[in-house]
């Protein structure tokens, strides 16, 4: 009789109770707004609709809409651009970089293509609003470690759990290619350099575990499954992508050398050197994902302002790019890396692009993502001023899938508290 009495109790509860609402209507319609599609085209003055999370209008102001919409907002003139995207980020695996116990973004062993990195992402962390409150709404989530590190996948920045992050599963493999070059010193002083004896023996290794990879994908049957050899399968039916870590430009030209054989979908990641074998990699058609431009030239007898004109370089020759910034905190500054290649002759909307729609087309999720496009998700940042100059930049709103994200963090909470405790408002 209790647990009958229990069940009325309850339901009687839950009656009345008031009825949930989501925070925000099903469908509205932003006009007024510079839109940047992120294909290289932008609407001066224009409206953007959505609807159950999807965009369904895209359109100069002039033009009314067909459908009628919740809630028309006025942008008062800002400019609306997809969600950032961010490749190649430790977001989620690490929240302390010197503090080894909050570090999860290395398995031990030199082969480990099955390691998945998405279920060590913690959607908790606190850099990832950080990072979220300057417009980057996506980022892809990769392992380190070893030869072939493992899978990444891409996830959103705002979620409860890695299941409700997921953008994208487990569909690149990382594999990080030998260097042909050793330092005598240390990070902060490298000194000399000599030549690694040991690296034709690595290539010699990887080329054996390709074979035997291969070899285990062609077979009909297995009797007893291979879990490293499984994943390796999707590689070579290219259901999954290979990006290779390198910048040397002669290990780039090996690596793509040696694994162009196997039949594989092939990405450069880091790419410092990309821009001395420009040609070969157009010709091949290898695209590059480029980390942090934001840096000093490899080699002394360099320019100093190379790394800001690669970008440049790489549009010029046809190369397909985008930019990255490895690590978690760093990858704030996305937006401004792509700026300032912008100073240094790449044009504009391109720029925009390689952190935005050609960055999904490397990952894969180019699909539903990427662009201010009728049909695909509702995912994009609204700025007061350019997204891409750190001076006017300004993120005032994000919506990941229609739904409206928090823009706050730990960093601008901080900010608040002892600007009221010193009185240090503007009068």
């Amino acid at each position: 009789m209790k647990t009958i009495y229990c069940i009325i109790f309850l339901l009687c509860y839950v009656a009345l109770l008031p009825a949930q609402t989501t925070a925000n209507p099903t469908s509205f319609l932003y006009e007024n707004v510079t839109i940047h599609i992120g294909n290289g085209q932008t609407i001066a003055k224009g409206k953007i609709g959505v609807r159950d999370g999807k965009i369904d209008w895209v359109a100069v102001s002039e033009t009314k809409p067909t459908a009628t919409y919740d809630k028309t907002i006025d942008g008062k003139g800002q400019h609306i651009y997809p969600g950032l995207i961010a490749p190649n980020t430790r977001l989620g695996l690490e929240e302390v970089e010197a503090v080894r116990s909050t570090r999860d973004f290395r398995e031990v062993g030199l082969f480990n293509p099955n390691v998945r990195s998405i279920i060590a992402y913690n959607t908790d962390s606190q850099i990832i609003p950080t990072i979220r409150s300057n417009g980057v709404l996506l980022a892809q989530i990769v392992p380190q470690g070893g030869r072939i590190s493992g899978q990444s996948s891409v996830a959103y920045t705002e979620a409860y759990n890695w299941e409700d992050a997921a953008v994208q599963l487990d569909n690149v493999v990382h594999l990080r290619w030998p260097s042909r070059i050793r330092y005598a010193g240390w990070w902060a002083y490298k000194g000399a350099t000599y030549r690694n004896k040991n690296y034709d023996r690595a290539l010699q290794e990887m080329k054996v575990y390709f074979d035997a990879a291969k070899a285990y994908a062609q077979k009909e049957t297995v009797e007893k499954k291979n879990l490293k050899f499984e994943t390796m399968k999707a590689l070579f039916s290219k259901d999954k992508k290979l990006f290779i870590h390198a910048d040397d430009a002669k290990e780039m030209m090996d690596a793509v050398k040696l694994l162009e054989s196997y039949g594989v979908d092939i990405v450069i990641q880091g790419g410092a050197d990309s821009w001395k074998i420009a040609d070969f990699l157009a010709e091949k058609k290898i695209p590059v994902v480029l980390h942090n431009v934001h840096s000093l030239p490899r080699r002394d007898d360099e320019d100093i302002d190379q790394p800001y004109r690669t970008p440049a370089l790489l549009h010029a020759k046809g190369v397909k790019f985008c930019f990255s910034m490895e690590g978690s905190w760093q990858v704030r500054n996305l937006p401004f890396q792509a700026g300032q290649a912008v100073g240094y002759g790449l044009p504009k909307e391109v720029a925009l692009s390689a952190i935005t729609l050609t960055t999904a087309e490397i990952l894969g999720i180019n699909k539903q993502l990427g662009s201010l496009e009728k049909g695909k998700e509702a995912t994009f940042i609204i700025s007061e001023g350019d997204v891409l100059d750190m001076r006017t930049s300004v993120i005032t709103e994000a919506y990941i899938a229609g739904k409206k994200v928090d823009l706050g963090n730990k960093q601008k909470a901080l900010y608040e508290k002892y600007n009221k405790k010193y009185d240090l408002e503007e009068k």
